[in-house]
């Protein structure tokens, strides 16, 4: 008997992965929206009976009050290595299992980073920008070298190591901030670890590459952008809260900072067209109206790049992603642990 699966925030890139394998023994749903308290109105009412597993992304809101309606849930598969939009003190009470995937993508990210970097650097958008229309404002589309550059890497798990790896390649000067210093980075890249406000003093680009912790809320925040001497170029490919976006555009306008590359922002929801399906399913979030204003503001600017998440997105990150997904549920339902957080 097909095992009833329910997949959430599903993309397009991620079809190919299911027309090229065969999954039998499940009998899966998918859906294009988010899991969340508003979805569980339009959903079939016979789901909530049948439904064994939910595969979900970070822009999924799984409380407690949606896992309750779920009957004979058993499993909730984030393709995602962020578990925060999970209940997972609810799931560890009621035996449901919770995987996720880690060290995804970190070559496709650590790529994307460096686009975002070169672009900002080079002043790509507004010289493309002003092709496309001699009436845009020409000052000056002068750049610096990268190998005159010094970046500074928060966080360098495989994602923040990967770009320490390639910031070699470009003879960049690296600072580096982490509380497990990587012996390897050290040797083989010349990465230097260094205090955070140390960071945040001396570098020409910052590029966050954090998981997201209660803790490292606002990590970056008018005191911080306040320290930067050198008048950085910001880049965060890995979740929007870790900046204060008010206080990012401040320090913009205030020319503390040189620029600004966005892949996340605290509202995946507005990531994803929040401004289009909020109002129809009677969703009014004051925090993500807030930022859309901000964001509305400062994407017209010519040094600011931001993006709908896509950092990870290549067709060999989402197959990994999907892949190893579906190993873990799969392994569960044989008693195994594969992946699981919970």
């Amino acid at each position: 008997m097909a095992i009833d699966m329910l997949m959430f925030d599903f993309r397009e890139p991620e079809k190919k992965y299911f027309e090229d394998n065969n999954f039998d023994c499940f009998n899966i749903k998918f859906f294009e929206g988010s899991l969340n308290e508003a979805a569980l109105e339009i959903l079939p009412p016979e789901v909530f009976d049948n439904v064994t597993v939910i595969s979900v992304f970070i822009s999924s809101d799984v409380n407690e009050n949606v896992i309750k309606r779920f009957k004979n849930l058993r499993v909730i598969a984030t393709r995602s290595t962020g578990v925060d939009h999970i209940d997972i003190e609810y799931c560890r009470k009621n035996h449901i299992a919770v995987t996720n995937v880690v060290n995804y993508g970190a070559t496709s990210v650590a790529q994307y980073t460096f686009g975002l970097i070169l672009s900002l650097v080079r002043k790509i958008i507004p010289a493309n920008l002003y092709m496309r229309d001699y009436s845009k404002s020409n000052n000056s589309f002068l750049g610096r070298t990268l190998d005159g550059i010094t970046l500074g890497v928060v966080g360098t798990g495989a994602i923040g190591g990967s770009v320490c790896h390639i910031a070699h390649c470009f003879d960049m000067k690296v600072l580096a901030y982490d509380v497990h210093p990587k012996a390897e980075l050290i040797e083989k890249c010349g990465t230097n670890y260094v205090e955070f406000e140390e960071l945040l003093r001396n570098s020409d680009v910052i590029t966050l590459h954090l998981p997201y912790t209660k803790d490292n809320y606002n990590m970056l925040a008018k005191p911080q952008f306040e320290k930067m001497e050198k008048k950085p170029f910001i880049i965060n490919t890995s979740r929007g809260e870790l900046i204060n976006l008010a206080d990012l555009k401040n320090a913009l306008s205030r020319g503390l900072i040189s620029g600004a590359g966005l892949d996340v922002l605290s509202c995946e929801s507005l990531t994803f067209r929040c401004e289009e399906y909020c109002p129809s399913l009677g969703i009014s979030h004051a925090e993500c109206i807030d930022e859309l204003k901000i964001v509305k503001e400062i994407i017209n600017w010519d040094n600011v790049i931001i993006t709908p998440h896509i950092a990870y997105e290549t067709q060999e990150s989402v197959d990994y992603i999907l892949h190893t997904s579906m190993i873990s549920i799969m392994d569960f339902f044989k008693g195994a642990n594969t992946d699981r957080v919970v």
